[in-house]
């Protein structure tokens, strides 16, 4: 049964609606009985939607967010928008800063009442370091402000859920491999929990009056460095690993390879650390209490366990 919400029998257009959190963000929407339009270069990925939705509150709409025109048209009659568009690859500048603008701007021409801007934790680097997903997802925090004024900028930490591509990539190597570099091993992660976000992305557009125009920081309940979540992951499959903290120089070198799993941006936010500032409002301010990755990975790695569900079984009877 839908919750009572402001956003009942309302049009939300979401941008880049088709990848992870788009996935969770629509569930928490239509749970509100919204109207939603998933807006993507390859909708056909958000079709596990449909069952969730009741006749006629879920369409689907092909767009490519640098081409203007097709923005504009699939903005036109929303009630409100929300922008998830985000990507290490590609022209960054366009896709999360300019495109990110010209979102706002037909939010704006259509008359919607609400947009949220859901950007990420990154720093903007000092002069002598250059990461261009940091600056692209600045300017399209600014170009959104400027064209709609009163949007929401919600700023995730590293998100986390069953299927995420960060902890789901450090369970397949710690699966594996029994020895295992760790890079940037003593930086500080926040993680917050894909649902949390999007309920935070659901809370801003129902009122708009309350949350409009700021800047909320969204991290998870603790911060811990990278060489425990890689710990921490091992434990939880029940796997005995060595692991290897690396010198920040050879994890430079590696992140500048083609092909790797990490790419230099990356490394560079990495390097940051991943954890709210304190200078903003947060999950809290929003009435959303942040839940910890330790409630959820025990039961997400017994996928990875050598016995699978049976794996506490076999090591009680002495198998591993």
């Amino acid at each position: 049964m839908a919750k009572s919400s402001a956003l009942n029998g309302k049009l939300v257009t979401l941008m880049g609606g088709s990848g992870f959190i788009g996935d969770y963000v629509a569930q928490a929407l239509l749970d509100r009985g919204a109207r939603l339009r998933v807006a993507s270069r390859h909708p056909e990925r958000a079709f596990n939607l449909k069952p969730l939705a009741k006749l006629g509150q879920l369409q689907f709409a092909r767009c490519d967010v640098t081409d203007r025109r097709q923005v504009e048209q699939v903005i036109q009659g929303s009630d409100a928008v929300v922008n998830l568009v985000g990507s290490f690859q590609g022209n960054l500048k366009q896709l999360m800063g300019i495109s990110a603008g010209w979102m706002a701007e037909a939010a704006t021409a259509t008359g919607a009442e609400a947009f949220v801007q859901v950007s990420a934790i990154a720093r903007r680097p000092d002069e002598d370091v250059e990461i261009d997903y940091a600056e692209a997802k600045h300017l399209g925090e600014d170009l959104v402000r400027e064209a709609f004024p009163d949007a929401t900028i919600l700023r995730p930490s590293l998100l986390f859920g069953k299927d995420d591509d960060f902890t789901t990539m450090f369970a397949q190597m710690i699966r594996w491999l029994p020895v295992l570099p760790v890079f940037g091993p003593d930086k500080e992660l926040q993680l917050v929990y894909v649902d949390d976000v999007a309920e935070a992305v659901a809370v801003a557009l129902e009122t708009p009056g309350e949350h409009g125009g700021k800047i909320f920081e969204l991290g998870g309940p603790e911060k811990i460095t990278m060489l425990e979540l890689n710990r921490r992951i091992a434990e939880a499959q029940r796997r005995s690993r060595t692991f290897l903290p690396m010198p920040d120089g050879v994890a430079g070198a590696f992140a500048s390879l083609p092909g790797t799993p990490m790419g230099s941006d990356q490394w560079e936010l990495l390097k940051q650390g991943n954890t709210v500032s304190g200078e903003y409002p947060g999950l809290a301010e929003l009435g959303i209490e942040p839940k910890p990755l330790g409630l959820f990975l025990d039961k997400w790695m017994v996928r990875y366990r050598k016995h699978g569900r049976f794996g506490d079984r076999a090591m009680a009877s002495g198998g591993l």
